[in-house]
């Protein structure tokens, strides 16, 4: 098999300290510069950071975090999960990601999507009855951009481009780049359309629903007469010294997360047998690292990933558990997972 990537993402939640009182946003996104240092340093091969724009998240311009994070790492591959492309500019996005790839000397990568939050578009200045053109025109735009030759463009919902040069140009010839999959086929023929790797956010369920997606983008490579891509895998979990552990320490912090987002979507409160559930046979990733390390090695094998992706902030979980969780994923999960797809 492939060498399978293992990466790290975080929302930038804002976490409890000590007191038990919520964090500044200031202090959460420091915090999340020395998390991404210790993932750097217990060899995780990935980070992500998300965008949002909304009081329960910190980060609202991950490159400027990941430039930070980009000073004080040497290996670690620096992303996004996701960058917001439908209520951003591509071209500034393509300069932003080129620049942190000069200061990462060639990590930079960035996963595009949608968002499933909406906040961003009338924060700057877009109708949500565009969604879906916005999304299809500038993704179709971005993939163009990765060329790095003379862009000439035209849609519908920003001016067009005559054989014009975005810089700066990178030293690898491109910015590495994902597409972020909730669950929409025509999202997963695009990717495959536009040469771009699939990374399927799976947040619920379990994860072999999601070997039709895969196997649906593979299909459509061929299709298109493209050679195989990556295929990766974004899903929430937290690891501790025992699965007791684990699941006592997450599930307040969990619950805090997801009723905060269920009281702006309708969903009633996340109970803690629903928690169970999922832990035992959905995508929470829970649990000592035999078994979070046991039950990604499934997913890898089902899916036929070359990419895990753990998002490991959770809601208000406090920064000390989470670099305990980074420590454990670095230094245990990913050396068990290896050793498990390798037998």
């Amino acid at each position: 098999m492939t060498q399978v990537q293992f990466g790290l993402d975080t929302f930038g939640d804002i976490t409890v300290g000590a007191d038990g009182a919520l964090k500044p946003a200031a202090q959460v996104i420091r915090d999340v510069v020395e998390e991404a240092v210790l993932a750097d340093g217990v060899g995780v091969d990935a980070f992500g950071i998300g965008e949002h724009h909304r009081d329960d998240f910190a980060v609202s311009a991950p490159d400027v975090v990941l430039a930070a994070i980009a000073s004080r790492t040497e290996r670690i591959l620096l992303g996004t999960a996701v960058t917001v492309i439908s209520s951003d500019d591509p071209v500034r996005v393509y300069e932003h990601f080129a620049t942190l790839d000069a200061l990462s000397n060639g990590r930079a990568e960035v996963t595009l999507g949608r968002g499933s939050f909406t906040e961003s578009y009338p924060l700057f200045g877009y109708d949500l009855a565009d969604y879906e053109v916005l999304s299809a025109e500038k993704i179709e735009l971005f993939a163009t951009l990765r060329e790095e030759g003379p862009v000439t463009w035209q849609g519908t919902v920003r001016g067009p481009l005559h054989e014009q040069h975005v810089y700066p140009k990178t030293e690898r010839g491109t910015v590495g780049a994902w597409l972020g999959v909730g669950g929409s086929p025509e999202s997963v023929v695009r990717a495959a359309e536009l040469g771009l790797p699939l990374m399927l956010a799976i947040i619920g369920g379990e994860p072999a629903r999601f070997a039709p997606f895969a196997d649906l983008y593979r299909r459509a490579l061929a299709e298109y007469g493209r050679d195989p891509l990556p295929i990766g895998v974004h899903s929430p979990g937290f690891v501790a010294a025992t699965d007791a552990d684990a699941r006592e320490q997450l599930f307040p912090h969990f619950k805090a997360g997801r009723d905060r987002v269920g009281r702006d979507r309708g969903w009633p409160p996340v109970t803690r047998a629903q928690f169970e559930s999922e832990v035992d046979h959905g995508s929470l990733y829970v649990g000592s690292p035999d078994v979070v390390a046991e039950k990604i090695a499934r997913t890898v094998q089902t899916l036929g990933l070359s990419r895990f992706d753990l998002k490991y902030s959770n809601g208000t979980l406090p920064h000390e558990q989470m670099m305990r969780c980074i420590e454990l994923y670095g230094t245990e999960v990913i050396p068990r997972v290896r050793k498990l797809l390798d037998a």
